[in-house]
């Protein structure tokens, strides 16, 4: 700055004085030289002496000296500005290198600094670096909010020319235009923050309450007990709420309605709404626990869309298996709970249902395009089967989308493919289905229920009649506008669910033997043979195929692996590693093998086998993809731990799917294994 601003008028003169009088040296020494030469000579010493001190105390104060002159100028030679020293609001002007120049008194008073004290604007608000002062590459202009000591306060910065406030300067001529100085505002905002705050923490919040198995849990009790386990759970929830000044109204005799603040909210979050194991932990005899599902709605357009989000997230709870809480906040979805199984229902009065509003749909359809997720496995292969089935019983045309046979499916494939009973193009791909649905096609969705993981995801969008079979837990990404979604999380399989359906279906239908294999598969690959996640409906089915052609044998013959998928499941197994004492981490070798995730799954089972381990983790590269294949016994809910990854699943069985390498992806697993087990 001191190059670009330069003074003229008397202060000009009168700083030209070292000049002069370094001039009035030289003389001297000179003549001095001419009478005595060694008198010169220290006469010339002293003279050069003093012009190098003069010339670093030049360059040393010129800076400090410019600074003051525009503070002084700023301060006395315009009437406007002095009007800036009795500004209500702190006010200070900083050169380009963030340093003060000048001050009003509210700002001296606020920082306990003189006007023109040289200073770094960063050591007294640590906020304000010099990267954050404004410059004409972002419109000249900038805000931050600074702490400092108890107030809040918003700074508000504006780039200005230098010429400006100079121009009718006395002692300052005009200055280059590349020299711009900054004017710094700061307003008070602390009490407005409070209100803010206090408007935030009152906010409305609406929730609603599910007590998940009413109906199981009273029949599990003596008739006389029944009332006194409901009065029980009645009276700790509204007292449970009633605590963090909450509103309870019970709407039916197994939901309640939940209003609340954001503040209450925030405190039941940091609690982990503890009241889901309360309600749990009532026992007056019954058999069986009663579990709470919650769902959360806040920050809507006011209170129906509030009651909107907590209607969604009621249903998202109840599709994740209940016993947990999910808070819909806007667009954001945060999971807590969750962690106990699902109980099975025995009654199949939601499957007949589900059935014959299956059938309506398909029956005002002329074409059926079934397909499950990328990758496509044993069990959304055998559930497909099971729907074109039914839509063949209805005379319809029906399609299969499979994109990459992997080869666990192909040898189900090749009796369907091999056979003259059925079309040749039953199996198609991507590109022919999308040639395929048109508005009077229905798309129905197996084995997955997030439109992302779908073999093709177009269709979704060229389809209004979309249908979703699935046994996965939902997670935040859901398929939208689906006119029938059957989600149950207690289901073993899509195949299990399938054969419910088709019992009840139509009375004509029957499968034959090939179908029956393939969804009996689906079922013997999900439960790993009936050992995980078995319940009495899961056996039931397998009866039902049984009893249509089902045969074990030839089942077994063709799950049969080769020998290279082995010989990689037991490299994996060998190579794998304890971590925290309970969990197996192992990478699966994926070269040469034409379906490395399906030898992943299977690893990742084999390691549960292992004495002491709690759960397993496999990793598979596959595409420059690292698929995770995850898996558990009772302990460990490996659901929650792959939502962290970006996938789900069920608590004992669940997977993900992460764009890095093998080695990242391990950092990041453990990571996650690590904040699982301080919990």
């Amino acid at each position: 700055m001191k190059n670009k601003i330069k003074l003229h008028g008397a202060l000009k003169r009168y700083m030209c004085w070292p000049v002069y009088l370094a001039i009035l040296l030289i003389g001297v020494t000179a003549a001095v030289l001419f009478i005595d030469v060694k008198a010169g000579a220290v006469a010339a010493a002293g003279t050069a002496v003093y012009i190098l001190i003069a010339v670093l105390a030049f360059r040393k104060y010129s800076p400090a000296i410019i600074n003051d002159l525009v503070g002084f100028s700023q301060q006395y030679e315009d009437p406007e500005n002095r009007m800036m020293d009795n500004l209500v609001i702190p006010y200070a002007i900083l050169d380009s290198g963030g340093r003060t120049i000048w001050s009003n008194r509210k700002f001296c008073e606020l920082t306990g600094k003189e006007p023109l004290a040289h200073m770094s604007i960063e050591s007294v608000f640590p906020e304000i670096s010099e990267n954050k002062l404004p410059s004409w590459e972002n419109g000249g202009a900038s805000q931050i909010t600074v702490n400092y000591k108890d107030r809040i306060l918003r700074a508000e910065m504006k780039e200005v020319a230098i010429g400006d406030i100079v121009r009718k300067s006395e002692i300052l001529k005009e200055v280059d235009g590349e020299v711009n100085l900054t004017a710094l505002y700061l307003y008070d905002e602390t009490e407005l923050r409070q209100y803010i705050q206090q408007c935030e923490d009152e906010k409305p919040v609406v929730g609603v309450a599910y007590l998940d198995n009413y109906d199981e849990a009273l029949q599990s009790v003596e008739d006389v007990r029944r009332s006194l386990l409901i009065a029980l759970i009645d009276r700790k929830i509204t007292r449970y709420f009633s605590e963090f000044n909450g509103l309870v109204k019970k709407t039916e005799k197994d939901k309640y309605l939940i209003l609340l603040t954001k503040e209450s909210l925030e405190i039941l979050k940091e609690r982990r709404f503890n009241i889901l194991d309360e309600v749990k932990s009532v026992n007056i005899g019954n058999e069986m626990a009663v579990t709470l599902s919650i769902g959360i709605g806040l920050n809507g357009a006011g209170y129906l869309q509030d009651y909107e989000y907590s209607r969604i997230a009621i249903e998202m709870a109840l599709g994740r298996g209940g016993d947990q809480v999910v808070i819909r906040d806007g667009t954001n979805i945060v999971y807590i709970g969750g962690k106990a199984p699902q109980m099975e229902k025995n009654t199949r009065v939601k499957a007949r249902v589900k059935a014959q509003a299956l059938k309506e749909f398909m029956s005002s359809k002329e074409h059926i395009v079934v397909m499950g997720h990328k990758i496509t496995d044993v069990d959304a292969l055998g559930a497909a089967i099971g729907i074109y089935r039914a839509g063949k019983t209805l005379g319809k045309s029906v399609h299969i989308v499979v994109n990459d046979p992997t080869t666990s499916i192909r040898p189900l494939m090749a009796s369907f493919l091999d056979s003259p009973e059925y079309e040749p193009n039953m199996f198609v791909d991507s590109e022919h289905a999308k040639e395929l649905v048109d508005s009077n096609t229905a798309v129905i969705v197996v084995d997955t229920n997030k439109p992302s993981y779908t073999e093709c995801p177009e269709l979704l969008k060229l389809s209004r009649t979309i249908i979703v079979l699935d046994h996965h837990r939902r997670g935040s990404e859901v398929i939208e506008n689906a006119v029938l979604s059957y989600v149950e999380p207690y289901a073993s399989s899509t195949c299990e669910m399938v054969s419910e359906i088709l019992q009840y279906f139509y009375d004509g239908l029957k499968l034959r033997s090939n179908e029956a294999d393939c969804l009996y598969a689906g079922i013997i690959i999900d439960t790993n043979n009936f050992t995980t996640r078995s319940g009495v409906r899961t056996f039931e089915a397998a009866a039902y195929l049984r009893r249509s052609g089902a045969d074990v044998t030839r089942v077994r013959k063709m799950l049969r692996d080769n020998f290279d998928s082995y010989k990689a499941r037991a490299e994996a197994v060998r190579n794998s590693e304890i971590y925290k004492s309970y969990f197996a981490i192992a990478k699966c070798p994926s070269e040469g093998l034409e379906s490395p995730t399906v030898v992943g799954a299977q690893a990742a089972n084999e390691l549960l086998n292992i004495a002491g381990v709690k759960a397993s983790f496999v990793l598979t590269v596959y595409n420059h993809v690292v698929y995770i294949s995850a898996r558990a016994i009772d302990e460990v809910n490996v659901q929650v731990m792959m939502e962290q990854l970006g996938g789900g699943g069920h608590l004992n069985i669940a997977g993900a799917q992460v764009n890095a390498s093998v080695d990242e992806a391990e950092q990041m697993l453990k990571k996650i294994i690590d904040d699982t087990v301080v919990e």
